[in-house]
C-alpha cells in the first residue's frame, strides 16, 4: 500500500490502516530488540512504551502519574498493570492481551500514598516472582522512567537494573506502513488547523484565542491528545519563548505556531510562520534564510545518510545570536516522531557532529529551523515532517510554507 491520506473512519470498501497488523508489528519489533539485548525483561512506565507494547491507552491524564506499568519477559507475552477498573476494561475489550495478564496495579501516585504502605514492595515481589518463573531473574531488567523508590526496591530484592529506554527507542525508530499512515493522517489534520488559523489571524485576536481555535478543531477531527500549541507573536518571537500568552496580535506582526497533537497516538510537531496583513523586508529576509536552511536539510535526507551531514548545513550558534549550541538547542533541530514527540534520530549541532546516527528508510522525523530578523524582534520558524523513502525525503506537512504566508493581506 502506497502512502495515502484516508478518512478517519474504518470502512469495508478501502484498505486503510490495519490496526491489528499495527499492534502485532510493534510487539514483534520490540520482542526482537529484546531478544538481541542482554536484558531478561523490559519494565516500562512511559505510557508511549506501554502503548507500543500492549496497545492500551487510558487517557493523557495518566502521562505523569507513573502508576501504569508493563512487563515484557524474554520469549513471552506482555503483562500490564493498570489503574483500577482499566484492567477490567482491557480484559473485556483488548482480546490481543491474555486476560490474566491484565492486572490492577498502583504505586502511590508519585508519593501521595506514603511508601510505608508497601505498594512498591508488593509490586516488586510480584515482578520478581514472574521473572523467576521465566528463568530471567538473574538477567538485568530494563527500565525506562520510574520513581527512585521503585528502583531502590528492585535493588533490595536482588534484581539488576539497566537502561531499557535505549532498547525501546531502537525498536521504535523505523516505522511500519500503518504507523506511517497514521503519522500522515495526523499531519493532514494539522494542515486543516493551519487553514483555520490563517482565516482567523487578524488584529485584535489573542495568541490564546488561536490556541483555543486549534484545540477545538483538532479534537473535533479526532485528535486523542493536543499535547501543546505554541503561539508566538510580534516582539515575543525573538528569543523564542516556547509558549503562548494572551498578547493581542497587531497589524504587521510575525506569528509562528507549533501544533503538537496525536491521532491514534501518532504525533505531529508542525511549525508555521504567518504574518498579519503585511510583511516588512526584514521579516521576509528572515523567512527566506530559515527556508533555505530547512531545504538544504531536506535535500540531504536519504537512507544511509548520517545526521552530522544534516546538522552541518545549519548555522552555528554564534551565527544567529547565541554563545553555545546548548543555548540555542531546539532551534536548528531534527527529531523522530511516532508515539513519542522526541524519538530517534535527534539531529543538532549539539550532539550530531561527534555522535552521528545513520538514517534508515522508514524513519519519520521533523526538521526545524529558526532565523531572527534584523529588526531585533521578529523571527521566522519553519518545520517540516519527512518520511525517509528509498528516493529521499517525502514531506508530510503540506500547508504552504515555501514563502512567508501573509494572512488576510491589506
Amino acid at each position: 500500500m502506497g502512502l495515502k491520506t484516508f478518512g478517519l473512519m474504518a470502512v469495508d470498501w478501502e484498505q486503510r490502516v490495519d490496526i491489528e497488523r499495527l499492534r502485532q508489528d510493534r510487539l514483534n519489533r520490540i520482542k526482537a530488540a529484546l531478544k538481541q539485548s542482554e536484558l531478561g525483561a523490559l519494565l516500562c512506565f512511559d505510557m508511549n512504551n506501554i502503548r507500543y507494547i500492549t496497545a492500551t491507552h487510558i487517557g493523557t491524564w495518566a502521562m505523569d502519574k507513573l502508576v501504569r506499568f508493563s512487563l515484557l519477559p524474554q520469549d513471552d507475552e506482555p503483562i500490564l498493570w493498570d489503574f483500577g477498573s482499566a484492567a477490567r476494561h482491557h480484559q473485556l475489550h483488548a482480546p490481543w492481551l491474555q486476560p490474566e495478564n491484565c492486572r490492577a496495579g498502583m504505586l502511590g501516585l508519585r508519593g501521595a500514598i506514603a511508601p510505608e504502605v508497601g505498594l512498591f514492595e508488593d509490586a516488586v515481589a510480584e515482578i520478581k516472582s514472574i521473572l523467576t518463573e521465566h528463568g530471567v531473574a538473574d538477567a538485568p531488567i530494563g527500565l525506562d522512567v520510574v520513581e527512585p523508590p521503585f528502583i531502590f526496591e528492585l535493588q533490595r530484592a536482588g534484581l539488576k537494573v539497566a537502561d531499557g529506554q535505549q532498547v525501546m527507542l531502537d525498536a521504535r525508530g523505523v516505522k511500519s506502513i500503518d504507523e506511517i499512515l497514521l503519522l500522515s493522517q495526523a499531519a493532514a489534520m494539522v494542515d486543516g488547523a493551519y487553514h483555520q488559523i490563517a482565516e482567523a489571524l487578524k488584529p485584535g485576536v489573542r495568541e490564546n484565542d488561536i490556541v483555543a481555535l486549534a484545540n477545538k478543531y483538532l479534537y473535533e477531527q479526532g485528535s486523542d491528545d493536543v499535547e501543546a500549541i505554541n503561539a508566538v507573536s510580534g516582539e515575543r518571537c525573538n528569543p523564542h519563548p516556547h509558549n503562548f500568552t494572551d498578547r493581542l496580535i497587531r497589524p504587521g506582526d510575525t506569528c509562528f505556531f507549533d501544533i503538537i497533537q496525536s491521532y491514534n497516538g501518532y504525533r505531529t510537531c508542525y511549525y508555521r510562520t504567518l504574518n498579519v496583513g503585511s510583511a516588512t523586508p526584514a521579516q521576509r529576509e528572515a523567512y527566506t534564510r530559515a527556508r533555505e536552511w530547512i531545504d538544504a536539510a531536506i535535500e540531504l535526507v536519504r537512507p544511509g545518510q548520517t545526521t552530522d551531514a544534516i546538522a552541518r548545513v545549519w548555522p552555528r550558534a554564534t551565527e544567529f545570536g547565541f554563545a553555545t549550541e546548548m543555548d540555542c538547542f531546539g532551534l536548528q533541530f531534527g527529531h523522530g516522531l511516532g508515539l513519542g514527540l522526541h524519538e530517534r534520530p535527534i539531529i543538532s549541532r549539539l550532539n550530531s557532529l561527534e555522535h552521528p546516527e545513520r538514517i534508515e528508510q522508514g524513519m519519520v522525523f521533523a526538521l526545524e529551523t529558526y532565523c531572527p530578523a534584523s529588526d531585533g524582534f521578529s523571527a521566522a520558524r519553519i518545520e517540516e515532517e519527512v518520511l525517509v523513502t528509498a528516493d529521499g525525503a517525502r514531506v508530510l506537512t503540506l500547508f504552504p510554507a515555501q514563502e512567508l504566508f501573509v494572512a488576510n493581506p491589506y
